[in-house]
């Protein structure tokens, strides 16, 4: 699989094309991409801190992990196997939602993705690969809703975007059984 190309794609996720990934975040075409986001059973959300050499958003804390599937590759497979290149595990994951959204960087580059949000639960060890990933922890959502407020610049473009969704589905679903999620 050629994992220098996204997949270009129009408003419903129907695919257009391939182009080289780089090209693609310069002249801001929509492309697939996807989040998963990870909790612990106490409720927790898995954030990661992007390592400083990422081609954007260096330093910044995000979800468990994100990334575009190569032409060819299942969306939640390639998010299977992203969480494990960049977190060291696999964990079962499933759907939640999805969403498109734009965000211009400071370097010229241009995320416009189609983003399939995945979510996850897991109380494992994390061995993070150091050239993807400085730092992980585990935040709850008030947590995290409080320093989206206090601290914005420290995460995220898409996570801005995602977190109030997650939040929505987390209210909505988080005793949910598959997940054995718990409110300590």
């Amino acid at each position: 699989m050629d994992f220098t190309q996204v997949i270009l794609v129009d408003e419903k996720d129907a695919a257009v094309g391939v182009c080289e990934k780089m090209e693609a975040h310069k002249k801001g075409l929509l492309h697939r991409a996807f989040s998963v986001f990870i909790f612990n059973t106490k409720g927790k959300m898995l954030l990661q801190q992007r390592a400083l050499n990422k081609y954007h958003s260096g330093g910044l804390w995000t979800n468990a992990c994100c990334s575009h599937p190569a032409s060819g590759e299942a969306t939640i497979l390639a998010a299977t196997r992203r969480l494990q290149e960049e977190l060291g595990f696999i964990v079962y994951i499933k759907k939640a939602f999805d969403f498109i959204y734009q965000a211009d960087f400071d370097n010229g580059l241009i995320e416009h993705e189609y983003d399939h949000v995945y979510i996850g639960q897991y109380d494992g060890d994390i061995n993070f690969n150091k050239e993807e990933v400085m730092a992980i922890c585990y935040k709850s959502i008030s947590e995290i809703s409080n320093e989206l407020q206090t601290a914005s610049h420290n995460y995220t473009a898409w996570f801005h975007i995602a977190f109030p969704k997650i939040e929505e589905w987390w209210k909505q679903r988080h005793n949910d059984k598959e997940f054995n999620f718990t409110t300590k």
